[in-house]
């Protein structure tokens, strides 16, 4: 799996425009958190579709930003968390050990 840093705002616009033609994951990680490293690892072991883009947020450095991402897409903020964003919209959400590549999958296509 190949994350693109999320690091500013300006990309979560990208995001947004890329959307509309390929689907965009958002996975919120927090470095403090076992549970995150646990579904970071799983998601890197799993299968998710060439045709996305995982973006690779680091709450710990980034908490502004994932506040941004939160109030920008309508979502509770948690850690871990994974985003689908599809037609610039977030379609799908989820956190903690219930996020899976399978989920993913299901939910991106």
């Amino acid at each position: 799996m190949n994350w693109i840093p999320l690091e500013n705002e300006h990309q979560l616009q990208e995001i947004k425009a890329k959307s509309s033609f390929r689907s965009q994951v958002i996975f919120k990680h927090s470095i403090r958190c076992g549970i995150s490293g646990v579904v970071k690892s799983r998601l890197e072991k799993g299968k998710l579709p060439p045709d996305v883009d995982c973006y690779f947020l680091d709450i710990i450095h980034n908490r502004i930003l994932s506040n941004k991402i939160a109030e920008e897409f309508q979502v509770f903020h948690e850690s871990p968390q994974v985003l689908i964003i599809r037609n610039g919209e977030c379609v799908y959400d989820e956190s903690h050990m219930s996020i899976t590549s399978q989920g993913i999958v299901a939910q991106a296509m």
